[in-house]
This record gives C-alpha cells, structure tokens and sequence, in this order.
C-alpha cells in the first residue's frame, strides 16, 4: 500500500535524513587507509544515539535475508554493489567504498549512500561514482509531479548505458516512511510513461547502482547479503531519499 505523507510527515522525515547526511559527513572525514569498516560502523552508531536517532539496518532480516543484517551501516568495498556487512576488514589505497545509512529517529525513516575512493583514486573510479550521482541528479529531476515511476527509472537507467555500465537486475529505489522498503518499487532501468502516477505526498529513495563490468550480473555471498558483481568489476551505489511535492522533488537527506 503506498502511503502519501503530509506536509508535517515530511519535515520529520527530513529530520531522520538530516542524522543520514551527519552521520555520512563523520564516516567520511574518518574513512582512511588501515581504518576498519567495523570503526566506521561505529562512528555512524555514535551519531545516531547523538541526536536520538536508532539503527534502521541493525538486525533488519527482508523477505530475501537468510538473517538479521549484523550492522550498523552497510559498506561496500570494490566490487560489492550493495549490503556489504562492516567487518574488520580495513581499508587499502584506492579502495572504492559505498557506504549506505539507515535512521529511525522518532518512528521515521532517512536513508542514503554515497561512494567516495579512499586514499588515490583510480580515474576509471572517480568516473563510476561521478556518473552515479548523474544518474542519482536524473532520476530526481525526473521526480516531477504528474510523472511517473518509469519516468525515474528510465532517466537512472539511460545515464547508467549511456557511460556503458551494468544495472543488476531487480535491485533499486523504494517508498519510504514509518518502514525502511514501503511501496512502490523504484527500478533504476524501466520504460517512461509506465507505472504509478507521482503525487505530491509520495517518498521515495531513488538508489542508482552502476557496475563498470557492464551486465555480467551479481552473486550473493554465503553470508546472504553481500551482493558483489559477477566479473569482480568495481561498483557505485548512491541514494537520496527524496519527497514530491507540488513544487517539485525535495532532497530530504542532505544538510
């Protein structure tokens, strides 16, 4: 059931997404060769209990989990496209990490991931994630009262093949609200014109996920949740949670 939120709805879930976009920026300024996915975990934690907000992932299981996600953040290092669990892995030169954030703060919802390279970049890599965010701007200015869901999909996909990159297939954006995956799906490759009507009250989280391999698809580790590129090529993951409104789309996860 896909629930539209009023107008003071929308402004408590901008607060949830104002912890996300916190809790990015301190993971972000720490997030350096030798430091340990499972520290960064833990710097997003401690931004959450400091302004009241409770992990959205933390023992989270989804229809599709074989068990309870183990963390705090899901980080994705190289070639993990998304649910990368934050172990005591640590970080090398050059490694592309996708850091994706889920708050609950007074019953609702933020989330967002970014990509960044830590240490020296590859340019191949500043491309991926440059052109994720491409993709992420698109299928925000697609979210246009009067639109619809294939209309967001179709911009995010037409960026992601336009540079030539790989979508997995069946993972994308969704509604968002009291829960973390409400109603409607929001595919990052679909037709235009196709699916449900946008209307002012409707959030959504718009998620680009771009492999530079191209289309060999994704496996899942024994874990369950890993989901890494079938080839070993590097992946992007962005996000923003964003609400329609009369006015157009708002970014609700951003300082």
């Amino acid at each position: 059931m896909i629930v539209r939120k009023t107008a003071r709805e929308i402004e408590a879930l901008r607060e949830a997404g104002r912890v996300v976009a916190l809790a990015h920026q301190a993971m972000h300024e720490v997030a350096d060769i030798g430091v340990s996915l499972k520290e960064l975990d833990e710097v997003a934690h401690q931004v959450m209990r400091d302004h009241g907000g409770e992990p959205a992932f933390l023992d989270y299981q989804p229809h599709f989990a074989v068990s309870p996600f183990p963390g705090v953040i899901c980080a994705s290092v190289n070639d993990v496209v998304v649910h990368g669990i934050p172990t005591d892995q640590r970080l090398e030169d050059g490694d592309l990490l996708s850091i994706d954030v889920g708050v609950i703060l007074d019953g609702w919802v933020g989330d967002a991931a970014r990509s960044f390279v830590v240490g020296t970049p590859r340019a191949e890599d500043e491309k991926l994630i440059a052109h994720a965010w491409e993709g992420l701007d698109a299928g925000i200015a697609a979210a246009q009262p009067g639109n619809r869901i294939g209309d967001i999909a179709h911009a995010v996909g037409t960026v992601g093949r336009g540079h030539g990159y790989g979508i997995p297939e069946g993972w994308g954006g969704h509604g968002v609200g009291r829960e973390m995956h409400e109603d409607p799906s929001v595919p990052n490759e679909g037709q235009p014109g196709r699916g449900l009507r946008l209307k002012p009250g409707l959030v959504i989280a718009i998620e680009p996920m771009f492999m530079a391999g191209g289309d060999d698809g994704v496996v899942i580790d024994d874990d369950g949740w890993t989901i890494r590129t079938r080839d070993g090529s590097r992946a992007a993951h962005v996000e923003h949670t964003i609400a329609v409104t009369a006015d157009g789309p708002v970014i609700l996860t951003e300082l």
